[in-house]
């Protein structure tokens, strides 16, 4: 069995045929939880603030009467105390006395123990059930440190929430960049360590009032720089850590340690340059530009993926660009399109990647939306050692299945994709509808295999051949896995980036080659 791939889009695949895939639209959101689910918990926490004010109205009442009491008594005090025994020689004034005490204190200690919490606690343990988790916590920062390192921004630039397209400008705390540093630490991450615990020194050096003081920071960062080998850095950062904290123990030893250490490697090195006096000479960085240079084949995979996220990918030359073209479809003098046909554009040569414009409407988008929002779950893979789906840290993300005789519109849908691309879908998956999140991502793989799970990208990038699709909202990208001789194409090697800012709905369709033998005939070479 083979497939084809459709990314709403629509798009071919080998344990079937081709791809295709439609991008539903932008919005905001997250990673492990889906934004809907991010959007409820927004809810969640403004009616917790809500229960709260009320608590704080309540304690505040309550303590205004607790004054007025103190206020009162404390006049007559001092009033009484003058003069006792006259005060109390009138008899209202003893049988006051006796009423305050045994009737009136008693009703102020009641008031004092009454308990304004019951209605802010109770909220607070309902609501709790929809709470985040740890694992929900942990995906979150494991998702800007993945924006950090895919588009190379600086932990600055995160903190301050300078980054593009932003709508919301909120500005992370000391506590949140020290959350971010030991979830890394966590890990055995020490290069993010070091860059968090640094910005949460470089807020505290800036003023920053917080909960978390310098010496704990520098105990983080020194000990991450030493991981990483930097041991002269490493040994900075541990006095001026002693420097605020003389009797600390650890950075004590530490001083030592690193002293014992770097002396000893001088030596070494002493000893290495009297057995070879003359150097080679360093290489110019001009020389060393030109040899460490590489070409775009050359470079690992993960990097060119990464690369062309950031908008760093292959420009195609004058000749290829003049081959792709944008015009009007019909597909063949499809019925449905004679006379309304859709805008389609090419958008690579080699795999043919084109786009048709405007193929899903707003209302579409969003019954699919709301078909889906119910359903969506943590995306899976296929596990070859076990042959079980699980979930993945390279593929982020939340999916649906949605199935044709579920709403008449779904069936609407795989029609028009049956026109457009003139391939069967009797034989196709169902509707996925995938839903990424910030941070959300699927890296490279492919859509064709024998007998193997579906899956799909978003936002587009084909690392083989230095290609990149962005998302447009309401198109719809296809491209075939397979050749016609039922082959795969490993040109089709794909990837959805992280989403930076915002979120992203897209959904796929896979069309199995099985079913299409007189739509699409068998090819007689492999790679025809």
């Amino acid at each position: 069995m083979k497939s084809y791939s459709v990314e709403t889009v629509f798009l071919p695949y080998k344990t079937d045929f081709p791809h295709l895939l439609l991008w539903s639209c932008l919005l905001n959101g997250f990673d492990l939880l889906s934004p809907g689910q991010m959007t409820d918990l927004l809810y969640t926490e403004k009616d917790l603030v809500t229960s709260l004010k009320d608590y704080i109205r309540a304690e505040e009442s309550k303590l205004e009467r607790v004054k007025w009491w103190a206020d009162k008594l404390d006049s007559l005090s001092a009033v009484a105390t003058q003069d006792p025994e006259g005060f109390l020689g009138h008899p209202v004034n003893a049988f006051k006395l006796m009423k305050r005490l045994n009737t009136e204190w008693a009703d102020l200690e009641s008031l004092v123990l009454s308990d304004t919490t019951d209605g802010f606690i109770s909220n607070l343990t309902i609501q709790r059930q929809h709470f985040p988790t740890e694992e929900d916590q942990t995906g979150a920062a494991k998702a800007l440190l993945r924006l950090q390192d895919t588009y190379k921004l600086d932990a600055n630039t995160i903190s301050t929430g300078n980054l593009p397209g932003k709508a919301f400008l909120l500005g992370m705390t000391v506590e949140d960049c020290y959350e971010l540093g030991k979830i890394a630490y966590s890990d055995v991450d020490y290069y993010h360590t070091e860059l968090w615990m640094a910005q949460a020194l470089k807020q505290l050096d800036e003023g920053e009032e917080s909960t978390i003081d310098k010496v704990t920071v520098l105990d983080y960062l020194s000990y991450a720089i030493y991981q990483q080998g930097e041991m002269e850095r490493a040994l900075e950062y541990t006095k001026r850590l002693l420097e605020l904290d003389p009797e600390h123990q650890r950075a004590k030893g530490n001083v030592k340690y690193f002293e014992f250490q770097l002396e000893k490697q001088r030596k070494a090195e002493e000893e290495e340059s009297k057995k070879q006096p003359e150097r080679p000479k360093r290489e110019t960085p001009e020389k060393r530009k030109k040899k460490t240079k590489k070409s775009f084949s050359l470079v690992p995979e993960k990097k060119k993926y990464e690369m062309l996220c950031r908008g760093e990918g292959i420009k195609l030359t004058p000749a290829r660009q003049s081959r792709l073209f944008c015009r009007y479809y019909d597909n063949n003098r499809n019925p449905m399109y004679v006379l309304a046909p859709v805008k389609l554009q090419d958008e690579w040569d080699r795999p043919h990647i084109v786009r048709y414009l405007d193929i899903i409407s707003d209302v579409e988008i969003e019954k699919i939306k709301q078909l889906a929002k119910p359903r969506l779950r943590r995306a899976t893979v296929h596990d070859p050692q076990t042959g079980k789906l699980t979930t993945a840290q390279y593929r982020v993300s939340k999916s649906a299945w949605l199935t044709a005789y579920e709403d008449p519109m779904i069936e609407k849908i795989n029609q028009r994709i049956e026109d457009l691309t003139g391939l069967e879908m009797d034989t196709a998956e169902e509707l996925q509808v995938a839903n990424y999140g910030v941070g959300g991502q699927y890296e490279p793989h492919f859509d064709f295999g024998r007998m193997s799970d579906v899956t799909a990208g978003g936002a587009t990038v084909f690392p083989d051949v230095g290609a990149a699709v962005w998302p447009q909202k309401g198109s719809a990208v296809f491209w075939y896995n397979l050749f016609a001789s039922g082959e795969g194409d490993y040109s089709t090697r794909h990837a959805a980036c992280p989403v930076l800012v915002g979120n992203k709905w897209v959904s796929n369709k896979w069309i199995h080659e099985r079913g299409q033998e007189w739509r699409r005939p068998c090819g007689l070479n492999e790679t025809e």
